[in-house]
């Protein structure tokens, strides 16, 4: 028992990995929160959380960006963190607008031991024109802990600043924190990546 202990501690160090398949490696552990989880990070509209960006696209045409945004939205649903239920439920290509419903894994802690995740529901919108995509990311929530004692949590009530930050706001909540950064660090790969993809 006493060698298996050793070995599972050794390779501990290896698994220093990303936690969900689209970020990257955690160097270090001990992270420090950034400005970009506290105060405003996660918007609100009409009492609904609505993260939302405009891409610039010189040059290229809305038939052209909403045939670049409709591709990688598909093949999002293919990728390995996503559930059979992600798919497009939009894609219109007279208005130029694709929209896909996401379920999806966000992993918290993955390690030998632990397995800490959610499920993570959310629709991503994109409306094409000439030269930009307006991009939209709504209607999250969260299906936790499912098999134990399964917890569903919307967005509004979960990450926002009142729920996700401490009283004094200049930290993340203690519980729902995990849900509020893992949400903005997969909003901004997103919207990064389409970014990357229409320049």
């Amino acid at each position: 028992m006493k060698k298996l202990i050793l070995a599972v501690l050794l390779c501990t160090p290896l698994m220093a990995m990303a936690q969900n398949t689209w970020e990257a490696p955690q160097v270090n552990s001990k992270k420090v929160v950034g400005q970009k989880y506290l105060v405003g990070a996660v918007p609100e509209e009409n009492g609904k959380v609505v993260f939302k960006t405009t891409i610039e696209a010189p040059g290229k045409s809305a038939d052209q960006i909403f045939h670049i945004v409709g591709d990688y939205f598909k093949q999002m649903t293919k990728e390995p963190n996503q559930t059979e239920q992600s798919r497009i439920t939009v894609a219109d290509t007279l208005q130029h607008q694709v929209i896909g419903t996401y379920q999806e894994w966000l992993v918290f802690k993955s390690t030998a031991l632990v397995l800490d995740r959610t499920r993570f529901y959310y629709t991503l919108a994109a409306n094409c024109f000439d030269g930009k995509a307006e991009v939209t990311l709504t209607n999250i929530f969260y299906l936790y802990e499912e098999d134990r004692a399964p917890q569903q949590y919307k967005a509004e009530e979960w990450i926002t600043d009142k729920w996700g930050l401490n009283k004094k706001q200049d930290k993340l909540s203690r519980v729902s924190g995990k849900f509020r950064q893992k949400t903005i660090d997969r909003k901004d790969y997103l919207f990064n990546k389409l970014e990357s993809l229409l320049k």
